[in-house]
This record gives C-alpha cells, structure tokens and sequence, in this order.
C-alpha cells in the first residue's frame, strides 16, 4: 500500500508540474577508502579534493584543541591515489580554526578556507603557504568571539570574510569566494590576491544569498553558487551577472526521516534542510561537463546538466556505505567517480557510478 501510495505522489507531483521522475544512478561505494595510521581519527569531514596525482587532501574538523565550546577543529590530510596516509598539512597552522572546504587549483595548488579564522588559505603542492585572504579576529581583543548574526548585517568590508564557505577559480587564475554565513556574498580577487569586487547581498531575489555555502565554476567561467537558504543554484557570469537560477524538485517517499533531527518538512521551498537545498556542488572536467549537487534531506546526490536538468539521483540518508549523512563536500575528478565528505559520518566514500 505505502508503494502505491508512493507512485500516486509521484504521479500527483508530475501532474503539479515538477520535474518528471529521473532514474536512481546505480553505483558502488569503496570500502576502507582511507587507510589511517594508528591513533589518527577524522572528525566531521567536511572537505575534500584530488589534484593530478590522484591524491586526496581531506579538510577534517578532527585534532580538536580547546575547550568543548568554541574548540579549534581543522586539520588536512593527504592520502595517495590508493587512500595511504602520507602527511598532515599545515600543522598547527595560525588560520586553523573550523574545517569548512579545500579545493585544489589547476596548477595543484591546495586552497582551504575555514569557517572559524575568516581565512581562506593558498598552498604550494609542497604544502607552503603562497597566500592569505582575509584575516583572523585578533585573540588579544576583548571582543573576540563568535560572531553575531544582526538582522540585517552590519555592512561587509572589502578584503574581509564573515564565515567564509568555499574557493573555485576561472581560466585567468581570478578567485571567487563564497563568503557564507554572515556577509552572503561571491567576491572576487585576482591571481595577485588583490581585491576586484564583490556582489550578493542577504536575501531571497535574484543575485540575493541565503547562505552562499558551496561554488564552482565551468570552463567558460560561469560561477555557480549553491545558495543553500534559498534551495536554488545560481550562476553568473565573472563579473556577477545573473545569468540563470534552479531549484531542484525531484519527487521522493515522504517517509524518508532525516538523518538526524526531528522530523522535517517535505514540502518546503525554502532553508537549510529543505528537500533539494544544496549543500555542496562539483562540476566535472571537459570534455562533458555535469554538475552534482548533494542536499541533506532526503540525503541524496544529484547528477544534473549544467543547465539544471537532473539526470539521475545517487544513493540516500544514512550511516551505512553507500548511504549518506550531510554530505558537506563533493570531488569529481570524472563524470563517473566521485568522493564526498561528511559531516555526520565522519568519513570520505569514494564512489564509482554505473549510469544504465
């Protein structure tokens, strides 16, 4: 009965006008991708990333420092194509604060930004520091804390970060920096770390961020933000011109419970928790480039054009392989072999995908 109930939903949906029912993309996930020496631990994963060898760099909130509240979590790892541990980068590094994403240049240089320091971070693939972006509160200031959330902000300053979220780049070597949580803007800094611009302010109209927490871009330089609050992707083009927004409405069993947390809604278009609100977006290589999208609830992962049409969803909520809990980063070096950090898991799953 719940089965038939389930396909008149899905029928109801299409007739409502969302997106037709897409196929669930076979795949299999690699047990034990990581292969961690004795007494080291990931915490929440929350970032990782492949350069050209092939090697892992995984952005973890483990190696915790400080009280319960407030503690310092962020600590990077490389692992090789084969998930062994070869080395931590940037021990007891001054901007370490709380592991948000890393992503790796086309000259494999390793970015990390952190969410804690407001500072986004440039490394040689020697794992020298090449350049800073944005800068720490300052541990000698009696008002150094966590920061505050007035509504509305208190204006962003150039050069600057309020939590920021994550790094992609274009072709000229230019940065563009989701500054997330607090200033909900894209900024932009050229391949010499100066400021260019920014754009987005907080809000729910077209260029308007709720949550600007993931961003990449594709070979023609478009820059797409997943605007996590606002359930929608939006692109622009490098000078912050809207060129296209979408949502992701794929139908799903309403029985499905979260992860973790009380019981959500399963109708709603907008917040963190929504279904189809993205939390983390990745954009394939040429020659045909996809995007893949992946939301908390139901917990999936989306295969999609990049123009927003979705081809397939991957996997579901979960703590067993090939389920998910808060997929908080994604890698695709390949349209079919992908990587995902958690949060809730504490882990990385290398998958590999077997479209039909």
């Amino acid at each position: 009965m719940k089965r038939l109930l389930f396909l008149a939903g899905l029928f109801l949906s299409m007739t409502a006008g969302a997106q037709a029912p897409v196929p669930q993309i076979p795949f299999d996930s690699v047990p034990d991708v990581l292969k961690l020496p004795k007494d080291l631990y990931l915490g929440e994963v929350s970032g990782i990333a492949v350069n050209s060898k092939g090697h892992l760099m995984v952005f973890s909130r483990g190696n915790t420092m400080g009280p319960a509240y407030a503690a310092a979590a962020a600590q990077l790892l490389e692992f090789d194509a084969n998930g062994k541990y070869l080395r931590e980068i940037g021990k007891n590094l001054y901007a370490w604060s709380f592991a948000h994403a890393v992503r790796i240049d086309k000259d494999d240089n390793i970015w990390a930004a952190d969410k804690g320091s407001d500072i986004v971070v440039k490394f040689s693939p020697e794992g020298k520091v090449l350049m800073v972006l944005g800068r720490k509160q300052e541990a000698s200031d009696k008002e150094t804390g966590p920061l505050e959330h007035p509504k509305p902000p208190l204006p962003a300053e150039n050069g600057r970060f309020r939590q920021v979220t994550d790094v992609t780049w274009d072709a000229a070597g230019n940065s563009y920096i989701s500054d997330g949580y607090i200033n909900a803007r894209i900024a932009k800094v050229d391949r010499n770390g100066q400021w260019v611009k920014s754009w987005g302010v907080p809000g729910s109209a077209p260029g308007e961020f709720n949550t600007p927490h993931s961003i990449a871009s594709d070979a023609q330089g478009n820059i797409y933000v997943a605007d996590r609050g606002n359930r929608r992707i939006q692109v622009f083009d490098g000078d912050g011109k809207l060129l296209r927004s979408f949502s992701i409405d794929v139908p799903f069993d309403h029985s499905v419970v979260p992860v973790i947390g009380n019981p959500l809604d399963p109708e709603a278009k907008a917040g963190t928790f929504s279904p189809g609100a993205p939390w983390a977006i990745c954009i394939t290589p040429l020659p045909n480039q996809v995007l893949y999208a992946a939301d908390a609830y139901p917990g999936r992962i989306y295969k999609m054009t990049l123009d927003g049409r979705v081809l397939g969803t991957v996997g579901e909520g979960g703590r067993q392989l090939k389920q998910f809990g808060w997929v908080h980063e994604i890698a695709c070096p390949s349209e079919n072999t992908l990587y995902v950090a958690e949060l809730l898991n504490w882990r990385v799953q290398k998958l590999l995908l077997h479209p039909r």
